[in-house]
């Protein structure tokens, strides 16, 4: 049965932003989440990207902080009393828009806090006084040492991917933060998969929770069109130009499993006339920013990302994701092709296989449980020249010149005394290189020398050797200018005592 937001009784501040957004029915995490938080439950959900997670704890957690709601514009009024970590800066930033977005049409106030900014605006916006912290760990560890937010009052944690914030290395900041907070306090886990890990975490800070999992972590969306073409690597990039052409999309993802191999397909990809740009680690948080509004804008049409820099992203309306190389994790597949076939809308997920890809394809088969067929493409023939080659008689020339002066040569050789030529054919004529012209110098005979000269011509020439040094210059005669007097003898003194 569909649930419709209307069923929840939000508050009309609340219910206005939601009509405004275009939401009508509530996904199945928001259905079996909204109502165990706005009873003030902790939740333990799993959900697979694009299905609502955002919506399926803000909404709740606003409405249970409108009795908080004030106009009051002193900072004491506006407390910190919601706090979400997120492990990426780019997730930080869209949760926290999502939460302008609901929040919009009431009193409570909310900011972002995330790394690789200055902290000097963001500390402005905590000394304002703010109900929802959205923040990474490692930038909220700072603001707590630099004494810009006090956590004491906080009622509701929430710990969004939170599978993704232990493989990047968090949780010795996690345990930090959540030993500042109250230990009365309602506490909401988010991840892609129950692992381990995951369990042992909600043991620790979650008390008696409500666990939800809408969908296995191996499960793909039923509405993304799967193909997994056969293609070796230096095929890849003609195959996905191919695609686009064919398919006639507008935009896509494309993945790559590093750093470097993103930058360098996102260069060749703009160089061949494509609206590309890369997203991966190395970016600073300002060239990240401006490559997602520029992809969401439009302004580009190829974003070319690797599995970290890309998780999380919410990103509405994209048609194709294109695997330029197979995950090494099979579980990162279903989150790739996730950013697809949202919200029942259809999506094409391409993935590119090459030979050295079968364990990895493997891995992926045991995950989804099923058999993985691979299909053939033919790659259209490439309509640029050839290049260029050496005929044996002239310098490097264009395939077609060239063709076309040497059947002028060849119907020219086979008029005159030589009529066996016509027998002949062109293949079998032997290519000869150009000869280099003869070097007199080179090709004349020895002859021995005559007699040796007394003095050689260029030894004559030679100035003759001086002993001194050439560092000792030698002083110049200055005539007198005047002659010197006579000088007086000098009596010497006798002491006659």
């Amino acid at each position: 049965m569909t649930l419709s937001f209307s069923q929840l009784s939000l508050s009309p501040s609340l219910e206005r932003a939601v009509a405004e957004m275009g939401y009508e029915n509530m996904t199945p995490i928001q259905a079996q989440a909204i109502p165990v938080v706005l009873q003030g439950r902790d939740v333990m959900g799993a959900a697979q990207t694009g299905t609502g997670k955002t919506a399926a704890f803000t909404l709740p957690l606003l409405q249970r902080m409108m009795k908080h709601d004030n106009t009051s514009t002193s900072p004491a009024r506006h407390p910190v009393r919601a706090l979400v970590l997120l492990p990426t800066r780019e997730l930080a930033d869209q949760v926290a828009e999502q939460v302008k977005l609901y929040a919009k049409y009431t009193n409570l106030r909310s900011t972002v806090v995330f790394g690789g900014m200055d902290m000097k605006p963001q500390t402005a916006e905590l000394k304002k006084g703010v109900e929802v912290l959205v923040a990474t760990p490692g930038r909220l560890l700072d603001h707590i040492e630099a004494k810009n937010c006090v956590l004491n009052q906080v009622e509701y944690v929430v710990l969004d991917e939170a599978d993704r914030m232990l493989d990047i290395g968090f949780l010795p900041d996690l345990q930090r933060i959540l030993s500042f907070l109250p230990k009365q306090r309602t506490t909401l886990l988010f991840s892609a998969t129950f692992s381990t890990e995951i369990k042992r975490l909600a043991n620790s800070y979650l008390q008696d929770p409500v666990t939800i999992e809408v969908a296995r972590s191996n499960a793909t969306a039923s509405t993304v069109e799967q193909h997994f073409y056969r293609v070796e690597d230096d095929d890849k990039r003609g195959v996905l130009k191919q695609i686009l052409r064919e398919r006639g999309l507008k935009q896509a993802f494309v993945f790559v499993n590093s750093k470097l191999g993103c930058a360098r397909l996102a260069r060749s990809l703009e160089r061949e006339g494509l609206n590309t740009t890369a997203l991966h680690g190395d970016k600073s948080q300002d060239e990240r920013l401006k490559a997602l509004e520029a992809f969401k804008s439009g302004a580009v049409d190829l974003l070319v990302c690797t599995d970290v820099a890309a998780r999380g992203l919410d990103i509405k309306d994209v048609p194709a994701v294109f695997n330029f190389d197979i995950p090494f994790n099979a579980e990162d597949y279903v989150h790739r092709i996730g950013r697809t076939g949202r919200a029942g809308a259809s999506g094409l997920a391409v993935s590119f296989v090459s030979g050295r890809d079968t364990r990895l394809m493997g891995d992926l088969e045991k995950l989804l449980g099923k058999k993985l067929e691979l299909e053939a493409l033919e790659l259209e023939a490439d309509k640029r020249p050839a290049g260029h080659f050496n005929d044996g008689q002239r310098a490097w020339q264009q395939p077609e010149t060239a063709r076309e002066e040497r059947d002028i040569r060849e119907s020219r050789g086979s008029r005159g005394s030589r009529p066996e030529r016509e027998a002949r054919a062109p293949s079998s004529r032997p290519v000869r290189a150009p000869r280099a012209p003869a070097d007199p110098l080179f090709d004349k005979p020895y002859e021995p020398s005559l007699a040796a000269e007394a003095t050689p011509s260029w030894e004559a020439a030679q100035k003759p050797a001086s002993r001194l040094s050439p560092n000792i210059k030698t002083r110049k005669k200055v005539p007198a200018l005047f002659k010197s007097a006579p000088v007086a003898p000098v009596t010497p003194v006798t002491d006659n005592s």
